[in-house]
C-alpha cells in the first residue's frame, strides 16, 4: 500500500454516517441475547454468562442493553446515569482531552451517545475483571461514546473492553472518548480487544492521568480486518513513581489502515514507562508510533517496536524520545522487515516444512506476554492468535 493511499484512509466525512438508531430493549438476562450477537462478543472477551466477572456493561448502537455490578466495591453504569448520581463527576469530563482536538472529539461532545462509567472504591482489590462491550449493529451508524474510568486510591482493577460489529454490517464509525484516572497507589489493567469489520472506521481518543505510585497497564489487540483505525492514548505520569506500560498486537490485512501509538509524559521523579508493539502487515498499512517526553531527572522509559512484512504493504515505525532536562533515561528499539531466512532453515532442519516453519515464527512473534490477563481470557486470545496465524498462511 502506497503512503498516499494509506493516508487517504483517514479522510472521513462525518455527514456520511447516521447518529440515530432504533432503541434496543434492556436485557436483564444475557442468556436471552441472540447468538449472532453473543458470539461476536465472545470473540472479543465478553462472556454473556458473566462468570468470573465483577461487572458488565454492554451498549448496542445507542442503547445500553445491560449494565450491572456484581461486586459492591465496583460501580458500573452508563455515563448518563453516573452524571446523575455523582455531582462531582462533571469535573472529570474533558479535563485532559479538548473537545476541539479534532472533528471526532467535537462530534462526541455535541452528539454524545452514552458510554460507560467504571469505578473501583478506595483500598479494594477487585479479583475479577469488569467487562464492557461497545457494539454496532446498525448499518452506517456513528457511535459517539464518552467513557470515564476511575481507579480510586490504593485499589486494583482490571477492565476488559471488547468492541465489535454485527457480522452483516458493512459500514460504520466508532468514536470513543475515554478519560482514565489512576489515583494514588492504584493499579489498573485495561485490556482492549477489537474486532470491527472490514469497512468500519474507528477513532478512539484517550487520556490517562496517573498519580503517585499509580500503575496503568494497557493492552491493545487488533487481529482482524478493520477499514481504518487511528488511536494514540496520551498518558500523564504526574505523581512520583507512577508507571505506565503499553502493549499492542496488530495485524493489518489488505485494505486495512492502522495508525496506532502511545504518548507518555514523564512529569515526576521516579516515573517509568514502557511501550511494546508487535505488528504484522499482510498487505495493509501499519503506522506504529511511540513517544515519550521526559521532563524531570530520574525518569526512565523504553520503546520497542517490531514489525513483519509478510505481503507487500506499509510498515512504518515512528519511535520518538524527547528529554527536556539532564538526567532522563530513555531508549528505543525498532525493527521492520521480513522473517529471517535462517530462522526458517533452522526449523526446517528440525523436521518442519517451510509453511510450518513460517507459521511457527509468526505465532511466536504475535505471542507477546500480556500482563494481568485472567487465565480464561488468555486462552481465548491464544486461540485468536492461532486462527490469525492460520489465516495469514
Amino acid at each position: 500500500m502506497r503512503d498516499v493511499d494509506a493516508k487517504n484512509k483517514l479522510d472521513i466525512d462525518l455527514k456520511a454516517y447516521e447518529t440515530k438508531a432504533p432503541a434496543h430493549e434492556y436485557v436483564s438476562d444475557l442468556s436471552r441475547v441472540e447468538s449472532l450477537d453473543s458470539n461476536q462478543w465472545l470473540n472479543v472477551g465478553v462472556d454473556t454468562t458473566e462468570a468470573d466477572r465483577a461487572g458488565t456493561f454492554i451498549q448496542k448502537d445507542c442503547s445500553v442493553i445491560h449494565s450491572r455490578s456484581q461486586n459492591p466495591d465496583v460501580e458500573v453504569m452508563s455515563i448518563a446515569d453516573a452524571l446523575k448520581k455523582h455531582d462531582w463527576l462533571s469535573s472529570y469530563l474533558w479535563k485532559y482531552i479538548s473537545p476541539e482536538k479534532d472533528q471526532f472529539t467535537t462530534a462526541a461532545k455535541n452528539q454524545p451517545i452514552q458510554g460507560y462509567f467504571i469505578r473501583s472504591m478506595p483500598g479494594v482489590t477487585i479479583q475479577q475483571p469488569v467487562q464492557s462491550c461497545l457494539y454496532i449493529a446498525r448499518e452506517g451508524f456513528a457511535q459517539n461514546v464518552h467513557n470515564v474510568v476511575i481507579a480510586e486510591e490504593n485499589s486494583t482493577l482490571h477492565i476488559i473492553t471488547g468492541c465489535s460489529t454485527s457480522p452483516h454490517l458493512l459500514t460504520g464509525l466508532h468514536v470513543g472518548v475515554s478519560e482514565i484516572y489512576v489515583k494514588k497507589g492504584a493499579t489498573l489493567h485495561f485490556t482492549m480487544i477489537h474486532d470491527w469489520g472490514e469497512q468500519i472506521n474507528v477513532r478512539p481518543r484517550t487520556a490517562i492521568h496517573v498519580e503517585e505510585g499509580g500503575v496503568i497497564v494497557s493492552n491493545y489487540i487488533s487481529l482482524r480486518p478493520v477499514g481504518s483505525l487511528q488511536m494514540s492514548p496520551v498518558t500523564y505520569l504526574n505523581g512520583p513513581d507512577a508507571i505506565a506500560r503499553f502493549n499492542s498486537i496488530l495485524v493489518a490485512a489488505e485494505g486495512c489502515y492502522l495508525d496506532v501509538g502511545s504518548t507518555v509524559h514523564l512529569n515526576a521523579p521516579g516515573t517509568k514507562a514502557e511501550i511494546i508493539s508487535r505488528a504484522i502487515t499482510v498487505g495493509g498499512a501499519i503506522i506504529a508510533r511511540g513517544e515519550m517526553i521526559g521532563s524531570v531527572a530520574g525518569c526512565k522509559g523504553h520503546l520497542e517496536c517490531k514489525g513483519l512484512i509478510l505481503k507487500e504493504g506499509l510498515m512504518h515505525a515512528i519511535p520518538e524520545l524527547r528529554g527536556l532536562v539532564p538526567g532522563v533515561e530513555m531508549s528505543h528499539e525498532a525493527a521492520v522487515g521480513k522473517i529471517d531466512q535462517r530462522e526458517i532453515e533452522y526449523l526446517m532442519a528440525r523436521g518442519l516444512d517451510e509453511e510450518e516453519a513460517v507459521s511457527t515464527i509468526v505465532r511466536g512473534f504475535l505471542n507477546v506476554d500480556i500482563e494481568g490477563l485472567p487465565a480464561r481470557l488468555a486462552v481465548e486470545i491464544d486461540r485468536a492468535v492461532t486462527q490469525t496465524q492460520k489465516d495469514m498462511m
